[in-house]
């Protein structure tokens, strides 16, 4: 079975009730994809607060006396009617074990207790046929007489289409095989070559009588805390409708976790998610105990950069954000010691950069269903990927991110702009060296004051205004500047024309002091940055 598949049926838009669903405890059926051998293998999940689990079905002795590892020997009699009473799949033409998918109730196969849905058939009357092909298999159990006796070992990582029902915890029912599957299934329930049709006593154990059960067994257990996911297929822009990758921070990796629908992939991206989100909240908690008031965290968390101008078929990669005191951070991986803080591949400071939240742009697959959505109405967004938001530096400096869900990019959205906020309040005021014909001057933006321009040698004030008489503002992408100012007295527009070294900067901490002070007066963080947007990038 494949990643990718036909797409779910596409949802209505509108706003998400809440940012992130609570943490849970969940347990599923789901598959292992393996993108080699492109098979799928039966697996259950058990999510909990802290760990992710991953469990195989294995055939476990439980009571009797075990016949050493894990092969058992069972003595089949065939019956009058219903034969063996199982059917196999598999064979060495298809480069798969001969396996045991069915096992019919109360026919001979069931009657043994011994025998599981899943077992590959080793041996036929002492006959090895590992290597055998599937008709040589189903020639050797339909002549081998009345009395068979076949040795079987459980294969935990059977294709999933050999198996049948999918994730079936005992003998299964009398099912179809389902077009799906690639192999021919053979039924063994009818008579083969007897040379008697008198009944025959139940077919029975060899030895003591041993007991099996089929079970789930932990075989991998994923970290969450600062895990991150992945629904997209490496080194490519496919994106994994029902699929996904859970990568713990010491390097596990939960392997690609298929599920059956696209709506069962979403809830459990989902929930994984959100105790990812609460694993990450308390050690933010932790960090902050060991900073000063003015140097909190205020958000952190895994994204996906965008690489700009590298010939690669990998236009993503992984990095680790975080909002903390008056800086921006990037690293390449998670901070979890006070030092790790200085070793960031890129810091700025919040004040100086612009983040923006890219249209929400919709693939044709539909992928999200009815729960992964912003409620965004414009889809004209020339990215491959949705939920991306770009961070724009001094110096043009740029760049873009992308989430996996509609509610972790509202989250960055709301955690940037608290964060500015909470530094443009904290620091009150930014000054920068400027010039014009000639003259060094000294800009400052001011929380309380506005904007100020004077003297770098006398001090002396030139010209003062508050943020509210900006009326526009223009550049030329490089150094110079135009701001608009509506002078209160004569009601006219004065421009001033500045010149700085590094344009973009000024302009976002412009901005920012605007949006705060806009916050300030009224809360709706959202028209604030759409109001500072209009007073500093209209021509």
């Amino acid at each position: 079975m494949g990643t990718e598949g036909p797409p779910p049926p596409a949802a209505s838009r509108g706003r998400q009730g809440c940012l992130l669903v609570p943490a849970r405890t969940k347990t599923t059926i789901a598959l292992l994809y393996d993108e080699e051998s492109e098979n799928a293998y039966d697996i259950r999940l058990k999510l909990t607060k802290e760990v992710l689990t991953i469990q195989k079905q294995d055939v476990v002795c439980v009571g009797g006396s075990h016949q050493g590892r894990n092969h058992r020997t069972v003595r089949l009699r065939r019956q009058p009617v219903g034969g063996l009473g199982l059917s196999i799949k598999g064979g060495s033409e298809h480069n798969v074990p001969v396996v045991i998918s069915k096992i019919f109730k109360d026919q001979a196969a069931d009657q043994t207790g011994m025998l599981f849905v899943g077992d590959a058939v080793l041996q036929v009357n002492g006959i090895h046929v590992e290597n055998a092909t599937h008709e040589e298999v189903v020639h050797l159990l339909r002549n081998a007489g009345d009395e068979v006796t076949i040795t079987v070992e459980y294969l935990r990582e059977a294709p999933a289409f050999l198996k049948l029902p999918l994730g079936s915890p005992g003998p299964s029912s009398d099912h179809s095989s389902g077009a799906s599957s690639p192999l021919f299934d053979s039924g063994l329930h009818l008579n083969g070559n007897s040379s008697t049709t008198a009944p025959s006593s139940p077919s029975s154990p060899i030895a003591k009588d041993p007991r099996y059960e089929k079970r789930w067994l932990d075989t991998l257990s994923v970290p969450l805390s600062m895990a991150r996911i992945s629904r997209y297929k490496a080194g490519t822009e496919k994106l994994r409708w029902n699929a996904f990758e859970v990568l713990a921070l010491d390097g596990v990796s939960s392997g690609i976790l298929q599920f059956y629908t696209a709506q069962d992939g979403t809830d459990w991206l989902r929930a994984v998610s959100a105790n990812i989100r609460e694993l990450t909240l308390q050690n933010m908690k932790m960090a902050n105990k060991c900073c000063s008031p003015s140097d909190q965290v205020v958000h952190m968390g895994w994204v996906n950069e965008k690489l700009q101008g590298a010939d690669s078929s990998q236009t993503f990669r992984p990095k680790f954000l975080a909002l903390k005191g008056p800086s921006f951070y990037v690293f390449s991986t998670p901070p979890v010691s006070t030092f790790d803080w200085v070793r960031a591949e890129r810091t700025y400071h919040l004040c100086e950069v612009l983040f923006k939240v890219h249209k929400f742009w919709l693939t044709e697959d539909c992928w999200l269903q009815a729960n992964l959505y912003l409620g965004l109405q414009d889809f004209d967004f020339e990215d491959q990927r949705p939920y991306c938001f770009s961070v724009v530096a001094g110096h043009g400096k740029s760049h873009v991110f992308n989430v996996e869900l509609g509610s972790e990019l509202a989250v960055w959205e709301k955690s940037f702009q608290r964060a500015t906020f909470m530094e443009v309040q904290r620091t009150g005021s930014r000054t920068y060296m400027c010039s014009w014909q000639g003259e060094m001057l000294c800009f400052t933006v001011d929380f309380a004051l506005g904007f100020t321009c004077f003297e770098s040698q006398t001090k002396n004030v030139l010209w003062r205004f508050k943020f509210s008489q900006l009326k526009g503002s223009s550049d030329d992408g490089k150094t110079r500047v135009k701001l608009l100012f509506q002078n209160l007295d004569t009601k006219q527009i004065e421009t001033k024309e500045l010149e700085f070294q590094d344009l973009m900067a000024v302009l976002h901490c412009i901005h920012s002091f605007i949006a705060a002070k806009v916050a300030s007066v009224d809360p709706g963080f959202m028209d604030s940055q759409s109001l500072a947007r209009k007073y500093m990038y209209s021509s």
